[in-house]
């Protein structure tokens, strides 16, 4: 195999994990979605509470930045 063959295949491979990757986050992100009244909110900061903060960190953007649109479009 040539140096040109591997960088070939290592960017195609980086660019399927990175496919990959924005896939999974937009389920999180629709799964997330789904918790829409306040006391689905309160049940699921109850849950994150339980882990750490390195954790739930991308729970937790996530979950803010959907907290952010919901007071802009309201």
């Amino acid at each position: 195999m040539t140096r040109h063959d591997l960088s070939v295949k290592s960017l195609r491979s980086s660019l399927a994990t990175r496919r990959a990757a924005r896939i999974s986050r937009r389920s999180l992100e629709r799964q997330l979605a789904s918790y829409t009244t306040e006391s689905d909110r309160l049940e699921l900061d109850a849950i994150l509470s339980r882990h750490t903060g390195e954790e739930t960190n991308e729970l937790r953007s996530i979950i803010n930045r959907q907290a952010m649109d919901r007071l802009i479009r309201a």
